[in-house]
């Protein structure tokens, strides 16, 4: 479990979760982000939270929506410019 990015004075923070896999499907990361969550919007103040989760992390993806996530978009291969789309908006005939 991991809170990382946070920036206090635009109130949000960025968590991420990693279970081994013995470990998975047992209620640990939905109480360990739970207990996070808690903690930076009531004692800390925070108002958002975002994760990323990889498009094949179905069960991660399931956990958030759990949790009362919403799914706000999808990046491709992270944020940027893809080769590709660049390719195909400036190509040259």
């Amino acid at each position: 479990m991991a809170c990382h990015d946070a920036d206090p004075n635009m109130g949000w923070f960025e968590c991420g979760v990693t279970m081994g896999v013995d470990h998975r499907r047992k209620g640990y990361a939905a109480e360990a982000v739970g207990m996070l969550l808690r903690f930076m919007f009531a004692e800390r103040r925070y108002h958002r939270c975002e994760a990323r989760i990889l498009a094949h992390n179905t069960a991660s993806l399931a956990l958030h929506r759990r949790l009362g996530f919403a799914e706000e978009g999808r990046l491709r291969d992270r944020v940027g410019l893809l080769a590709e789309d660049f390719t195909q908006l400036h190509a040259t005939d």
